[in-house]
C-alpha cells in the first residue's frame, strides 16, 4: 500500500492529466507539511482567479487522499510558487497597515478574506506589542480583520 503523499501526488497527477495539461508535480517541504507544487507552462489556467482553481485541486486531493489514509495531514497544492508569493503579499500588507495604524492612531479594516489568509494576518502581527487584530463577528465565510492599537 502506498503512503499518503504518494497517493496525493497520484490523485493530483491524474486530475491534471485528464484535463489535458502538460505538467510535473514536485513534493516540497518536510514530512507532514508537504506541498504538491505543479510546474507547468499553463500556470495561469491552473491557478485560476485569485488561486480559486488551486483551492479546488487542494480540496479534491485532500478528500481523495483521506479516503484511503484517514490520518493523513492536509496537503497544500501550489503552482509555480503562486501561494508562497500570495502569502508574502498578505503578510506585507498587514505589516504596512499596522504601521499606518501606529502612525495615525486610527484603526483600519482589511478587505474580506478566507480563514487561511486571516490566520496569515494574525500570525504576521502576533509579535507586535502595540497592535491587535480582530476578525469581524459574522457568519460569512470571508471576514474582515480589524487592525488596531492595543
Amino acid at each position: 500500500m502506498a503512503d499518503a503523499i504518494t497517493d496525493a501526488k497520484e490523485a493530483l497527477s491524474s486530475m491534471l492529466g485528464k484535463l489535458g495539461f502538460e505538467f510535473e508535480v514536485e513534493v516540497l517541504g518536510e514530512s507532514g507539511h508537504e506541498t504538491l507544487n505543479i510546474v507547468s507552462d499553463h500556470s495561469s489556467l491552473l491557478i485560476g482567479k485569485n488561486g480559486d482553481r488551486l483551492d479546488d485541486f487542494q480540496y479534491l486531493v485532500n478528500r481523495i487522499t483521506r479516503g484511503s489514509h484517514p490520518d493523513a495531514p492536509r496537503y497544500r497544492v501550489d503552482c509555480d510558487g503562486y501561494r508562497a508569493e500570495q502569502e508574502q503579499r498578505v503578510a506585507d500588507k498587514a505589516l504596512k497597515l499596522a504601521d499606518k495604524v501606529k502612525e495615525s492612531g486610527r484603526e483600519l479594516w482589511m478587505n474580506p478574506m478566507n480563514s487561511y489568509h486571516r490566520r496569515l494576518v494574525h500570525n504576521a502581527l502576533v509579535d507586535d506589542s502595540e497592535i491587535e487584530t480582530v476578525s469581524e463577528d459574522t457568519d460569512s465565510r470571508n471576514k474582515k480583520i480589524l487592525i488596531r492599537l492595543k
